[in-house]
């Protein structure tokens, strides 16, 4: 077998792995049900709202956006603190001794961010489906618009969380490196109120970055044709969500292991123990 294919079947088993003792884990646990009962508070006031000019309601018009803006949000801080922390206590240190170690320690974390993720839209959209009775008439062809666009959404942003956190010069700066720009790409790429209400440059910025698209392709798979009438275009436009998220995801896919690679080469046991002295000496 291909050294390099049998590294990415060892980092699926681990990523699985990994998945599995993260749902024994009050923390993290704790965390998806924190984010749902928020959003679904949110969801439950808007329920009786509608879109100006249609009757849908304004949860059923929000949830779509706020599902593509927790996966883009997921793929990238998840990927970013866990390499963080792992590149801290040693575990990058030890995949890079591994022949082809790097390729199956990024397999794993984009299998167990991923499922991460997923975990996070599933407990929203399961109390969404009792909130907002629309949501539950979604056909086969929204729920596999759904997947494709989740899917390619991940893979648009995970590999460059792991950039990000193979750069950070500690976990604690993660959040800031990660969340800061999110935020801000956010509030330009239509997933709370409709984009064409801003400038055109400003559209052409946000349209440039995986959550735009992601937010877009999520609409279109739970929302009804007719709400396509306030989005760029007036269309859905599919093919290019393709687009823009399969190029996102190939240029990450192939600078990941290329960082990460350099990145573990300059790792050895003094610089490890020398970052793990000063972890220390932060918490004490």
């Amino acid at each position: 077998m291909n050294p390099t294919v049998y590294a990415a079947r060892l980092g699926l088993s681990r990523g699985w792995r990994e998945f599995r003792q993260t749902l024994t884990s009050v923390q993290d646990i704790f965390w998806y049900v924190f984010l749902a009962v928020a959003f679904v508070v949110v969801l439950f006031f808007q329920r009786d709202s509608t879109v100006k000019g249609t009757n849908v309601s304004l949860a059923f018009s929000v949830l779509p956006s706020i599902l593509g803006m927790m996966a883009a949000v997921g793929g990238l801080q998840g990927a970013a603190g866990s390499l963080a922390v792992e590149r801290e206590d040693g575990t990058l240190l030890r995949a890079k001794a591994v022949p082809n170690g790097i390729v199956g320690y990024l397999t794993g974390r984009i299998v167990s961010v991923s499922l991460g993720a997923l975990l996070g839209l599933v407990v929203i959209l399961v109390p969404g489906l009792f909130l907002i009775p629309e949501l539950a008439e979604t056909g086969l062809s929204g729920w596999l618009t759904f997947l494709w666009v989740l899917a390619l959404g991940l893979l648009a942003t995970l590999p460059f969380g792991a950039i990000i956190g193979s750069l950070a010069k500690s976990p604690q700066t993660v959040f800031g490196l990660v969340m800061l720009p999110t935020m801000g790409v956010t509030a330009i790429s239509g997933i709370f109120y409709p984009i064409f209400a801003l400038p055109g440059w400003v559209q052409a910025i946000a349209q440039a970055f995986p959550i735009y698209w992601l937010g877009l392709g999520m609409r279109s798979a739970f929302l009804p044709d007719s709400a396509a009438a306030v989005e760029i275009g007036e269309s859905w436009r599919h093919l290019e969500t393709l687009a823009v998220l399969g190029a996102w995801a190939l240029i990450g896919l192939v600078l990941a292991p290329m960082v990460l690679g350099r990145m573990a080469r300059k790792e050895s046991g003094s610089t490890m123990d020398a970052r793990r002295q000063q972890a220390l000496q932060r918490i004490g």
